[in-house]
């Protein structure tokens, strides 16, 4: 374990985690409000759905850019420009929310902004800890980041139900651009020079088939990285169920809500404080496979809950079994993709999942009008199993071609 905190020792990486905890706050606390703003205004979870439809579509439409600036320029500076643009974009919808009246059109904007931000960062952020950190400290890192990314949800459920219930959802809104400006200022102090050589040269095409080359030719690799999105697509389906499951099976208000999503938070930050002791005990491919087990057991109980205590508690180890997978597999894919390849990699697993995330919002979104949550908690429940069942044949696999080769 203390090996896993004297990462901080590196002024860089430290710099690094303490803007992703604010982007994290930030972004994580508009995101929360905004579901619940729109439910309460709307009364409806399919403009929850169809909003979230609108913020992976945007996500998509950057992916098939960002991989390749990622890979083209430095990877801190797209990092600083990323946050600048939000708070930007966030102030223009704060600024139209207060002086006019709700209108649907300033959330998709919100989540157009939300979306592409998102997605840039998450291509040029997880590339740029690969530049930062040495390959045996991935699963230290990868855990480390998955700490921040939690503190700052955990905070944000937390800030935002109360925000929203005493002020009003422009408060958060004016908190996350703060936040974000806060987080380029840190991010613009990291004294780095990347290591990554990029040909400019080559045109915005040749690299992008230079990136999708390198995985057709690695098609383990390729399986792996689609079957790791499996716990984002999970999380977004969350994000579309929650609110009425918490405003109609459960009969509460945004506080219970916030601390729902807290919940899920704590289990986050648990997975990435304890990840690195039990993965030196467990094998990670064993570990993963246990995890995707336990969050399909966790959302079939949940699905069948009508009590708030117990809807802590199921969040709480969705929380951990989703950020250990995410910890375990990223480190997984950080040790095989090279990192002249890493963002455009990042961006096409990103893309598939953000494809998958907008048909999933808006079809669970539509179901759950009709039929409730609990339909919605179901659907998350079979894809967990759908990740346990592809991870067990792509180790099969794998291991045979290992064997073959061995012979």
């Amino acid at each position: 374990m203390s090996s896993h905190w004297s990462l901080f020792k590196n002024r860089n990486f430290g710099l690094f985690f303490a803007s992703d905890v604010l982007s994290g706050f930030g972004g994580g606390m508009a995101t929360i409000g905004a579901n619940w703003f729109v439910l309460m205004k709307t009364g409806a979870s399919a403009n929850v759905g169809f909003m979230l439809a609108v913020n992976v579509i945007a996500g998509f439409v950057a992916s098939l850019v960002s991989g390749v600036l990622t890979d083209r320029v430095s990877r801190q500076r797209l990092i600083f420009l990323t946050h600048a643009l939000r708070a930007i974009g966030m102030g223009l919808v704060l600024a139209a929310l207060w002086l006019d009246e709700f209108r649907m059109g300033y959330l998709y904007v919100f989540a157009v902004v939300n979306g592409i931000g998102w997605t840039v960062y998450m291509a040029a952020s997880r590339s740029f800890l690969q530049e930062l950190l040495d390959e045996k400290r991935y699963v230290s890192g990868n855990s480390l980041l998955e700490i921040s990314l939690q503190v700052g949800m955990f905070l944000a459920a937390g800030v935002s139900g109360f925000l929203y219930r005493v002020f009003s959802f422009n408060s958060i809104l004016l908190v996350n651009v703060l936040m974000f400006v806060l987080s380029a200022l840190v991010i613009a102090l990291i004294n780095h020079k990347g290591d990554i050589t990029t040909t400019n040269k080559e045109n915005y095409w040749a690299s992008l088939q230079g990136g999708l080359a390198f995985l057709y030719h690695h098609k383990e690799i390729f399986t792996l990285g689609v079957i790791s999105i499996v716990p984002l697509i999970v999380t977004m389906v969350y994000n579309v169920v929650l609110p009425d499951y918490v405003n109609t099976t459960l009969a509460r208000d945004s506080v219970a809500f916030g601390f729902a999503d807290m919940s899920y938070g704590i289990g986050g930050l648990v997975s990435g404080i304890a990840l690195t002791a039990m993965a030196s005990k467990v094998r990670s491919e064993r570990m993963i496979g246990l995890l995707f087990l336990l969050a399909a057991i966790d959302l079939f109980l949940l699905a069948h809950n009508h009590q708030i205590v117990n809807l802590y508690l199921c969040s709480l180890i969705l929380g951990l079994s989703n950020s250990s997978l995410r910890i375990l597999m990223n480190s997984l894919l950080m040790n095989l993709v090279s990192k002249q390849y890493m963002g455009r990699a990042m961006s096409v697993w990103l893309g598939i999942s953000l494809i998958c995330q907008c048909g999933f919002s808006l079809s669970v979104s539509h179901f759950i009008d009709q039929r409730g949550a609990k339909f919605g908690i179901l659907v998350m429940t079979s894809m967990m199993v759908f990740g346990l069942v592809f991870f067990i044949a792509q180790q099969v696999v794998t291991h045979k071609k290992v064997n073959k080769l061995l012979e």
